[in-house]
């Protein structure tokens, strides 16, 4: 992937990873586009990094991501990277019969039906673009899942399987499909669970974590597992090829 002079937008890029990653690419020379639901987390952000480009936005809310598509473009025409970042993960324990339907329809619509939601509609204008890319990120939890979060690993694991089949289909466009596979991470995603199961190790710092991702996008890494989300990783699938043998219609 080519690392400058790019148009990016970076769902969930007030925090975490997504703020990590905006100030890296900021550094190499590109225009950064931030969204987010809380409008006091993007002022933060643009405080720190004055640069940024930011628009309040929910990608669960279906209005929403369409009205962030027709604003980008309508605005930053060259945009020609998506970064499919936002998420959410909480406990869900059914044994204990906690389960609450609405918080759980709104994490699978955050972490997977958003992306693939946003893919779809921005596929038609970053396909006309010279260079162009969409970024997932997922988890190693995709592959290796912590059970007490197990809503927030099925969508990972679920936008794994997307990406694998979204870059087959656009294999012969402009258009490059990379998922970016993180280990813990030192963010606010996971910070109360983890208190509650008294973990001491936070992860990986987001700005190391920026700067192998970033380093392995430059290096067309399609599938990018950082630190240990290596190990987490399992064997991938074997027949994937096999059974997409048939050209793309």
């Amino acid at each position: 992937m080519k690392l400058t002079d790019n148009t990016i937008l970076i769902t969930g890029g007030a925090t975490g990873i997504g703020f990590a990653l905006a100030g890296e690419f900021i550094r190499l020379g590109n225009t950064v586009i931030i969204c987010g639901r809380r409008e006091n987390k993007l002022a933060e952000a643009k405080h720190k990094l004055p640069r940024l480009i930011t628009r309040v936005c929910d990608v669960s809310v279906r209005k929403d991501r369409e009205e962030l598509m027709d604003w980008a473009f309508g605005n930053f025409p060259a945009l020609n990277v998506l970064v499919n970042n936002a998420g959410i993960q909480r406990e869900v324990r059914f044994n204990k019969g906690i389960y609450t339907h609405n918080d759980v329809a709104k994490e699978i619509e955050t972490n997977l039906t958003a992306p693939i939601h946003l893919s779809a509609l921005f596929i038609s204008k970053l396909t006309a673009q010279p260079a162009s890319a969409i970024v997932n990120v997922s988890s190693g939890l995709a592959f290796t899942p912590l059970a007490i979060t197990p809503v927030y690993c099925s969508t990972k694991a679920a936008l794994h399987s997307f990406t694998l089949s979204l870059r087959y289909q656009l294999s012969n466009t402009a258009t490059e499909v990379y998922e970016l596979i993180p280990p813990i991470v030192d963010t606010e995603l996971d910070q109360g669970a983890r208190d509650k199961r008294q973990l001491n190790d936070r992860g990986m710092k987001p700005r190391e974590f920026a700067l192998l991702a970033i380093e392995a996008l430059g290096k067309g890494v399609k599938e990018a597992a950082i630190g240990m989300a290596a190990d987490l990783r399992q064997k991938r699938e074997e027949l994937f090829n096999a059974i997409n043998r048939q050209p793309v219609q």
